[in-house]
């Protein structure tokens, strides 16, 4: 069986200096983004030729860590700016490709800047960088340190790169990609279909019907005593900023447990049949309906 490439990820714990060096990071490789495409937006204004992929390394990487308004850049790994950099040349090119019609599905927005105030914030290391495995388990990242890592499971293999995110609840977790060999499951003899929807989360051939969780509508009161008291906070206060993450953890457990169960039942309907069948629910157009909340709450 052919290598198929996989992620696996584990929550990190880093400590009060790691997180600095991390904080540090996501602004670097956020800055060198937002320069690279103020760069082509201001040669398209100017109608100049595009600017290829090297050249605006040199201008936003390398001439930049020479310049004293961008000097701190040195401060963190290269491998963290060219990946940020290699980010935005795949939203340019899949934005042209969607621009040609060269790529199917929705049409893809061009590339937009990014904040500080993003939910999401993420870095990338590659083999380049030299990060490591340590024996005792923890993960060294150049110019972070030795992180600790919660494993819950081993990599099967030697991850080729590692993604540092860090999520709207202030969590910080290690996504690895693998290269792997899958394991074929046993044979068996059943198989089944599959129809989704919202008063059951889904509905098998065979009759059963699996009730939908609503994880999210049994929350609703604990969100919406946060929403409540975040809203009563003063915009730009330290409080609400703590109150911000409170809603946003709750949000996070809210997720988790939703894709736990998911992930749970797809595994089981894996196993028991050979062959699965799946007329899903169109949800285009839904998330503007008054059916949002379940679309969303049923994931």
């Amino acid at each position: 069986m052919s290598g198929v490439q996989l992620r696996y990820n584990y929550r990190i714990t880093p400590d009060a200096i790691q997180r600095t060096a991390l904080a540090q990071a996501f602004g670097c490789a956020r800055v060198v983004y937002n320069d690279g495409l103020r760069l082509r937006q201001q040669a398209r204004e100017a109608g100049e030729k595009y600017i290829c992929d090297g050249d605006l390394s040199k201008l936003v990487i390398t001439a930049a860590k020479a310049t004293e308004p961008r000097a701190w850049l040195g401060e963190v790994s290269a491998v963290v700016l060219q990946q940020a950099l290699a980010d935005l040349n795949t939203a340019y090119r899949n934005f042209f490709t969607s621009l040609s019609g060269k790529r199917q599905g929705r049409k893809v927005a061009p590339p937009r800047y990014r904040s500080r105030k993003d939910n999401r914030q993420a870095i990338r290391f590659t083999k380049n960088s030299k990060f490591k495995v340590l024996d005792n388990g923890r993960l060294r990242l150049p110019k972070i340190g030795d992180v600790l890592v919660r494993w819950s499971r081993s990599l099967p293999s030697e991850p080729s790169s590692v993604t540092i995110i860090k999520d709207a609840a202030g969590r910080y977790f290690a996504s690895f990609v693998v290269q792997t060999t899958g394991e074929a499951l046993p044979p068996v003899d059943s198989e089944i279909g599959i129809d989704l929807g919202l008063t059951h989360f889904a509905v098998m051939s065979d009759g059963t019907k699996i009730t939908a969780p609503k994880f999210l509508r049994r929350a609703a009161r604990k969100l919406q005593r946060l929403q409540q008291a975040l809203a009563r906070k003063q915009k730009g206060s330290n409080r609400r900023k703590k109150a911000v993450i409170k809603v946003a953890r709750a949000h996070a457990q809210v997720a988790d447990t939703r894709r736990d169960w998911q992930h749970q039942l797809s595994t089981a309907i894996i196993r028991d049949n050979q062959a699965v069948y799946v007329e899903d629910l169109c949800v285009a157009g839904l998330g503007r309906t008054r059916l949002a909340k379940s679309v969303h709450d049923a994931g």
